[in-house]
């Protein structure tokens, strides 16, 4: 009983910590500053403050962001889903995978060129900058969220790019000279991981919806874990088969995430909420690595001096100029081409690769790991604070996203493949038209919120743009029924699996803007 004490006063301080960092979110939307560079900076002060801190062994850290990382790319993958994926697929390969790898190639000839490093951990430091955390950006923006095609691509980005640069460390922390025939082989294991990681990725997002959909469980908690537990089985299974562990879990999640399964909704918050804290952990843990000031220290081997440079160099003319070069032939327009380039932030992946590149015993390995950490910190707090002012002065579409904390559920044994939900879109047919003078008959309009109230629905009725509408009507007449309501898209049903509940959320009455019509078609 001698250490109930201490572990209770531990518990204190984590509880304190973690709601900092939870109601930090709503200081950023006063500040533009991005919560993670709170985290990863008070971490890295708190470790030079306090000694025992920054006595955490590099590998726990290491181990501890993979399976952070893991739980972050699933989720965002469920939240891009095939149907947003499938019709940008081509910018954001082009994008996600070339881009990095130009980016790594750049950055590595400029770290050699203007600051004499060796071509080794050059290289090592281009690979490290290149994926970038659009998180960073949507922490910063808060509710509001990138409209257009802008968001898509910035978290379809991310979302490739991350195991493309993990992947292409990996086999080059595995080869200890660079000539002609090593580059060779470096290609070929990186292209294998590649393909390995995405076809066990199409498998087992394929066969986690047949288990999602085929066995029912006692306990509707279950479901959110035996989904979970799948999606760190798929890592492990990829990464022991010598594939990309990470485009396997993100390739699983775009499977999963257009799908109807029991419980979905209830998986998909608690994956978002699991992937939150896991972006809190690994900017945390990753934060209490570095040391600002002391021997070994960011002031020390000119790593502040590098890492702003570099910093500047990505963010004024490698991003710029990959972005020009790899979206040349999209309808992006200028504005949308400025904001996709400032906005290629890093995060925590180049950190963690720079762990890796400690791990591995690469000479002058300190010195680099101190180097990314400027590039990011720079990343973060400059180019991430100036997001909301570079959008607005870009006519970048920023839409606020208000809470709905007030729900109003019906639970089935079967699923309701004859209920969906539309937000009706200005200019659509519907918009201004009575319930009773809608064209079609096959339809019956079963509920309406208007700016998050509740309305009566009578034949009389005018429906209006924004107004939210549960609709009955026979699956083989869905798609002529969705272009009532403006929506080009298969429209969102409102199910999830007693497995599958019908579900609708309503905000407070100050919350009046309803959410963006493409959340719901």
């Amino acid at each position: 009983m001698n250490d109930v004490v201490p572990f209770a006063t531990t518990l204190v301080i984590i509880a304190a910590v973690g709601l900092t960092a939870v109601l930090s979110h709503r200081f950023v939307e006063r500040f533009p500053i991005p919560a993670p560079a709170l985290f990863l900076i008070g971490a890295a002060v708190a470790s030079d403050i306090w000694q025992p801190l920054a006595q955490v062994p590099t590998l726990q850290v290491e181990r501890v962001v993979t399976i952070a990382l893991v739980v972050i790319l699933f989720d965002g993958g469920m939240q891009l889903g095939w149907r947003r994926v499938r019709a940008n697929a081509g910018a954001i390969v082009w994008l996600g995978a070339t881009g990095t790898l130009l980016t790594a190639v750049a950055l590595a000839v400029g770290a050699h060129l203007l600051f004499g490093l060796d071509w080794r951990i050059a290289l090592l430091l281009g690979t490290a900058l290149s994926p970038t955390d659009p998180a960073v950006v949507f922490s910063v923006l808060g509710r509001r969220q990138i409209g257009g095609r802008s968001g898509v691509l910035l978290q379809g980005e991310s979302g490739a790019n991350d195991p493309v640069g993990i992947a292409l460390m990996v086999v080059l922390l595995g080869t200890s000279h660079f000539t002609v025939g090593a580059a060779g082989s470096v290609a070929w294991e990186f292209t294998t991981q590649l393909l390995i990681g995405a076809v066990i990725g199409v498998l087992g997002g394929t066969s986690l919806l047949w288990f999602m959909r085929s066995v029912l469980l006692p306990a509707a908690g279950l479901y959110s874990l035996r989904v979970l537990m799948c999606v760190f089985a798929i890592y492990a299974v990829t990464t022991l088969a010598h594939g990309s562990g990470f485009l396997a879990v993100l390739v699983a999640g775009v499977v999963v995430g257009d799908q109807r399964a029991p419980y979905k909704i209830e998986i998909e918050r608690f994956h978002s909420a699991l992937a939150n804290l896991a972006e809190i952990v690994a900017f945390v843990m990753l934060g209490l690595t570095i040391q600002i000031t002391g021997p070994g220290g960011i002031t020390e081997g000119n790593a502040l001096g590098i890492g702003l440079g570099l910093a500047a160099l990505l963010a004024l003319l490698i991003r710029p100029l990959a972005v020009v070069i790899l979206l040349w032939r999209t309808d992006l327009n200028r504005g949308e081409r400025l904001f996709v380039s400032w906005t290629g932030l890093k995060g925590a992946v180049p950190i963690l690769l720079g762990v890796f590149i400690v791990q591995a015993g690469v000479a002058d390995a300190q010195r680099a790991y101190d180097i990314i950490f400027v590039v990011v910190a720079f990343s973060v707090i400059v180019q991430g604070g100036a997001v909301p002012a570079l959008a607005r002065r870009l006519g970048i579409p920023l839409e606020t996203v208000n809470p709905r904390p007030w729900g109003m559920n019906a639970r089935f044994e079967e699923e309701p493949n004859s209920l969906h939900r539309f937000t009706i879109g200005s200019g659509a047919p519907a918009d201004g038209t009575s319930i009773a003078e809608l064209p079609s008959e096959d339809l019956w309009v079963s509920v309406l919120i208007r700016q998050g109230r509740l309305v009566t629905v009578t034949a009389d009725t005018l429906l209006r743009a924004g107004d939210e509408i549960l609709v009955l009507a026979e699956p083989d007449t869905i798609a002529e029924v969705a272009k009532l309501f403006g929506c080009t898209a298969t429209p969102r049903p409102v199910a999830s699996p007693t497995p599958y509940r019908l579900r609708t959320r309503l905000g407070r009455g100050w919350f009046r803007k309803p959410a963006p019509p493409e959340a719901d078609c």
